[in-house]
């Protein structure tokens, strides 16, 4: 879908192009990357906060790049708009102000994403109709929910910089949630981080073979704590 770029946008609205810089097998690979990994390999000091899946099943996986959404809370004119322009596989990522008064997205767009083959969504808000969201299919976080409905009349922004649950957001960032959380890894990183995640799962399976034998290191935190000061 082709959106016209103007600078006479009324206050309050602005949709800027969908963007994806990031290759089809990447987005592949990182499916098989827990986010906790992933968060490990970028400093352990970023990721959505307070945030939870939505769908019965706890493996339930979320990866893909980012359409992101900034809405007045509790409405949700802006989030259909940006649905329509999603491409298969876009994950809908919605800063809605951690409002809970308002579900921003119900059973009913649930539909027209799947029908779209959309890969999920964060919702810094709330959310209804968890009987249908619980089912397989596509994945959803969000803050919590409300059985209240939305209005639709803006204003809303698309495809800006934005933050959602603690968690700052570009259009095209790579977006991974899992069990454990959601977290967005920067397009040009992409590439990079995967190889670190990958080395980083050797390293854990190692450790946990160790673990599992009985055998673990003592040195692997007594080297530490003679660092600190410990006479050990």
């Amino acid at each position: 879908m082709t959106v016209k770029i103007s600078t006479e946008w009324p206050a309050g609205y602005r949709i800027n192009p969908r963007i994806s810089h990031i290759a089809p097998d990447d987005v592949a690979a990182f499916r098989e990357i827990p986010v906790a990994v992933a968060g490990d390999c970028m400093g352990r000091s970023i990721g959505a906060m307070g945030l939870r899946c939505y769908n019965s099943d706890i493996k339930t996986v979320l990866c893909g790049p980012a359409i992101t959404v900034r809405v007045r809370p509790g409405d949700n004119l802006m989030i259909h708009k940006a649905m329509l322009m999603a491409k298969p596989g876009d994950v809908i990522v919605i800063d809605g102000g951690g409002d809970l008064t308002q579900a921003l997205v119900g059973g009913l767009m649930r539909t027209t994403a799947l029908a779209r083959q959309l890969g999920g969504f964060v919702i810094d808000g709330a959310i209804r109709d968890l009987v249908e969201w619980a089912e397989d299919g596509i994945a959803i976080f969000a803050r919590g929910h409300t059985h209240r409905g939305p209005s639709k009349v803006g204003p809303g922004e698309i495809n800006i910089t934005i933050a959602c649950a603690g968690l700052a957001v570009q259009p095209g960032d790579l977006i991974l949630g899992d069990a454990d959380g959601v977290i967005a890894v920067p397009a040009a990183d992409v590439a990079g981080l995967l190889p670190k995640a990958r080395a980083h799962l050797d390293k854990e399976a190692l450790i946990r073979a160790d673990n599992e034998r009985g055998t673990a290191d003592p040195e692997r935190f007594d080297a530490v704590l003679r660092d600190k000061g410990l006479p050990l």
